[in-house]
């Protein structure tokens, strides 16, 4: 059902992204889009290391 994207949808993507946001905008998206996800695995690691906390106590 599902199959890996392959060169032609990427460019796809691309061609829409430059579209929407424009050549200069996509750096700052690209890079807040990297922070929120660097910011939710920072998030997930804490509440795992709560629930070990809890499991040892």
């Amino acid at each position: 059902m599902f199959r890996s994207i392959g060169l032609p949808e990427l460019l796809v993507i691309l061609v829409v992204a430059v579209l929407l946001f424009g050549g200069k905008k996509i750096p700052e998206v690209a890079k807040g889009l990297g922070e929120g996800i660097k910011n939710f695995k920072n998030a997930m690691k804490s509440e795992e290391q709560k629930v070990d906390e809890k499991k040892q106590a």
